[in-house]
């Protein structure tokens, strides 16, 4: 839940004022000032952790001292005083010069001496608090504050003293920075060159308010380099062999690359009106006839320059700029919009404003993203028009609820960035693949709302992705390995190399050929990655890549007689379909070390990985094998049976696509897996579908009892009565209630009435109770008090026009919460899951068509699965869980009943 910081500032200010007028007060109340001096002290506090570490006053939090604790601060710091005006008395070079001191040499000999045993006393103390810096680092120049420094890990030592440098917390690639400060201070240069380099995947980004020296990057030696500049250059020599962002390898060209680099450094010190003018006036002949600064295409010379400037990527920023320069047109003001609408500058705007959870640029004005759903997290580096998603489903079974989950997060996040969504067939496995799972899906994303911009096949790649599979082999980063399964697997486990490891190039190629040739010996050959045996990770231990099958496809026939595994073609694909950002479950994680692999080593543009939660039902099963048994062994009726977890199956029971879309966006920025309640989402469906389901009413065909209002009209009269179809929604229309002296009612509600009760009759009136042995019978009351009146009663006419009614209730198929792993699911199958109910219903649900939602009062709501044909082929509804465990008014039906006994 958010914290409204405007609300705890607003606390704040409050308890400061009381205690304000409690220390006014005569007498002083000590106590009560005491526990409002605490309660201002907790409600900072709150305000400053939601508030990334910064207090009220706008500076760091730091938890107020006792007076003890200042005592001893104070005495530190006039040790430290001391220990300074000592090093300095000894004679230091300051500034270049001899510092001039009047001190005797006694005297400096005496505060030397002092001094240092006062430090020693100091840093006793804080080493016995449990931390603290024994020293400080000597303060950085405003000259030198922004230069790129990379600190060693080793200890350093010297002939006047040794000093350990205190280890640096950043891992390998890990950037880190403060989200607190401006842009311009976020490493925007460096960013920007990874995502141009397109490494941008190698590196991790993190957030540390406490950092305050400028961005850092943990380098793999174990140092950490900072600056944004030098970890910009960093990144350009680590990504190109020919360092073309640095100048290429034209040394003039590497050299003014440098010189202006240097030229947007000096000017840092500078606001941003002066820096901005100068700029502007350097490039006015620069750029008269050119588009870049340096050569012909975007160099680190131009990135410099731009961040000088204030990075101008959004348009409120862009404005500023041009209205510096008082509208002028000028050569940069061309330079500077060619320079924001690069979609790598963009992407690293995003990023470094991006590491504030909810903060995203706007780049245009008139391409406004809608704000986020909740529940939903952006996605990282994400800029309007700049996105691309893809759900790959495999066409073996049909789509269940945790594929709905997959493709409609897919869905919108590719809309919502104004992006494109794919739908790719991943068809790599002809033993399980048939054409009849392919147009299901098909049918099934229709069901959903769902319309890709482009239907793809991995099949379509297969020819390119066996040409990166030789290229891997050619690198030596594959090999063929006949090694039997079992044996491969124990190998795997054990971390044991296989004996084809290091196989050469020629045998390689030769048995790969044997793989895809028809011949059956190929059959006990398959490709594998050349990764790392040793790993930690299972699935870089020299993962399957290519194996054999002769089965025919169900597309491509017999033109192939081996496939890609799905770890191989995905990435691969991934990256030639243009996607950008890969949506992949929490279970593939420790496949996603291999996916970023198979991109590197094959030099294809990379993708971003954004993880979620796979979503799991209790008393259900997800797995296309096990709902293929139920379906194969007669338990359900087909794949769209309403007691399926299929995208059909829940739709057919009454499941509102809004609903779904609404549960699924809450669920979509979680990546802990949980075992889902059915009956949250059935909740969620029914605040959507009592927006339009229209009222009926209808009683049991045989547990039913006559009433008789003795004072009702005579079936001839044909007296009707009009009523609303949604009572809280008179736009919904009317509908004609049929009145009549005979009506029925529910059995169950009318047990224990008595003479002289008034009951209601819905949408009729009250009716007070003249008779109950030998038959009941009432007297309408035409101006009875509906609030006084006990029971409230659905009813219906006892006339020939009523039609027959079937309802369908369901249960769970399976009758355990949660299936554990040694769990055979065939034992927990749950005998009774169906049940019918036959009742009377509304003449007006004769006119209801297939897939209608409506209300019977008082039963609850139901989807038209059948409509009215005629007596013998009567209206078929089912009944739409709505997330409650007992029925509002005691009517839960028969299966409900029978599972009570």
């Amino acid at each position: 839940m958010t914290t409204n910081l405007d609300e705890l500032r607003g606390k704040v200010t409050a308890i400061a004022d009381e205690i304000t007028a409690l220390k006014k007060a005569n007498p002083v109340d000590k106590d009560a000032i005491a526990a409002s001096v605490k309660a201002l002290l907790d409600a900072k506090r709150t305000f400053a952790q939601n508030n990334g570490g910064i207090g009220v006053d706008g500076k760091p939090w730091e938890e107020p001292l006792s007076k003890k604790e200042k005592k001893a601060k104070e005495k530190a710091e006039k040790a430290a005083k001391a220990a300074a005006a000592a090093a300095a008395a000894e004679g230091g070079d300051v500034g270049g010069k001899e510092a001039e001191d009047p001190i005797s040499e006694g005297a400096k000999k005496k505060a030397a001496k002092k001094a240092e045993k006062a430090a020693k006393k100091a840093a006793h103390k804080a080493q016995q608090g449990g931390g603290g810096a024994a020293a400080a680092a000597p303060a950085t120049s405003k000259a030198s504050k922004s230069a790129p420094v990379v600190k060693a890990m080793s200890s350093v030592s010297s002939s006047a003293s040794k000093r350990s440098t205190v280890s640096t917390k950043l891992v390998s690639n890990q950037l880190c920075y403060n989200p607190n400060v401006s842009l311009t201070e976020r490493p925007v240069a460096a960013l920007t060159v990874a995502c141009l380099t397109n490494t941008m995947n190698n590196y991790s980004i993190t957030s540390d308010r406490n950092r305050h020296s400028g961005p850092a990057l943990g380098l793999p030696n174990g140092g950490e380099l900072t600056g944004d500049n030098a970890i910009a250059r960093y990144f350009a020599r680590s990504a190109c062999s020919n360092h073309a962002l640095l100048g290429g390898g034209d040394i003039d060209q590497m050299a003014l690359v440098d010189s202006w680099v240097d030229y947007a450094q000096t000017l840092t010190k500078f606001q941003q009106i002066r820096r901005v003018k100068a700029v502007a006036a350097t490039l006015a002949s620069t750029l008269a006839e050119k588009t870049y600064v340096v050569g012909h295409s975007l160099t680190l010379a131009d990135i410099a320059l731009f961040v000088c400037i204030g990075f101008p990527c959004e348009a409120a920023d862009a404005l500023q700029v041009e209205h510096i320069l008082g509208g002028k047109r000028c050569p940069m003001i061309r330079w500077m919009k060619m320079m924001k609408s690069h979609p790598a500058v963009r992407e690293a705007t995003q990023l470094a404003k991006g590491i504030s959870i909810d903060n995203e640029t706007s780049f245009d004005p008139d391409a406004k993203m809608d704000p986020l759903v909740e529940g939903m997290n952006p996605l990282e580096g994400a800029t309007v028009g700049n996105v691309c998603t893809r759900f790959p489903p495999e066409p073996s079974g049909y789509l269940h609820i945790g594929h709905a989950k997959a493709v409609l997060m897919n869905e919108y996040y590719a809309r919502r960035y104004k992006g494109r969504l794919i739908v790719r067939f991943d068809d790599t496995n002809p033993s399980k693949e048939k054409e009849e799972f392919q147009s299901s899906i098909i049918e099934d994303l229709a069901m959903l709302g769902v319309k890709p911009d482009v239907v793809t096949f991995t099949s379509d790649y297969f020819k390119t992705i066996e040409g990166h599979a030789r290229d891997l082999m050619k690198k030596g980063l594959a090999y063929m390995d006949d090694t039997p399964q079992e044996v491969m697997r124990q190998e795997r486990m054990d971390r044991v190399d296989s004996k084809h490891r290091n196989q050469s190039h020629e045998d390689a190629i030769k048995y790969f050929d044997l793989m895809c040739s028809k011949d059956k010996e190929g059959g006990k050959w398959c490709l594998r990655a050349k990764i790392d045996m040793k790993s930690n990770n299972g699935t870089m231990r020299d993962p399957v890549l290519f194996r054999q099958n002769l089965l025919p496809h169900h597309r491509s026939g017999e033109t192939f007689r081996a496939y890609p595994t799905y770890d191989l073609a995905c990435p691969i694909v991934d990256s030639i379909e243009g996607v950008t950002h890969a949506l992949r479950t929490t279970e593939y994680n420790d496949r996603d070390e291999q996916y970023q692999w198979i991109q590197s080593a094959l030099g294809l543009r990379r993708v971003r990985i954004h993880a979620f939660a796979r979503m799991n039902f209790i008393n259900t099963v997800l797995s296309k094998r096990k709902l293929t048994w139920f379906v194969e062994n007669g338990h359900v009726t087909g794949w769209d049976d309403a007691r399926f977890p299929t995208v059909r199956g829940v739709i057919r029971r009454g499941m509102n696509l809004d609903a779904l879309r609404a549960f699924i966006c809450s669920q979509g920025a979680s990546k802990n897996i949980v075992d889902m309640e059915w009956k949250k989402i059935w909740a969620e469906n029914k605040k959507e579908i009592d927006k339009y389901a229209k009222r009926f009413m209808a009683v049991d065909k045989t547990e039913n009892v006559e009433l008789i209002v003795t004072n009702g009209p005579d079936d001839s009269e044909s007296v009707f009565v009009s009523t609303d179809y949604l009572p809280k929604d008179k736009s919904f229309g009317k509908r004609l209630v049929r009145l009549s002296k005979k009506v029925l009612l529910e059995k169950i509600d009318v047990e224990g009435i008595q003479v002289g009760e008034e009951i209601v009759l819905m949408r009729w009136g009250v009716v007070k109770i003249t008779k109950v042995e030998g038959g009941l019978e009432g007297e309408l009351i035409p101006d009875g008090d509906f609030k006084k009146a006990g029971r409230k009663l659905s009813w219906m006419a006892d006339v020939p026009t009523q039609i027959p009614v079937t309802l369908y209730e369901f249960d769970n198929l399976i009758s355990k919460d949660k299936l554990e792993e040694d769990d055979k699911f065939e034992d927990f199958i749950n005998p009774d899951t169906l049940a019918a109910t036959e009742v009377i219903g509304d003449f007006g649900l004769k006119n209801l068509q297939k897939g209608e939602v409506i209300q019977l009062e008082r039963r609850g709501y139901f989807r038209v699965d059948q409509p009215y044909m005629s007596t013998e082929k009567g209206l078929v509804l089912f009944m739409i869980p709505d997330g409650k465990a007992k029925s509002m008014s005691g009517l839960a039906g028969k299966l409900a009943s029978s599972l009570k006994k």
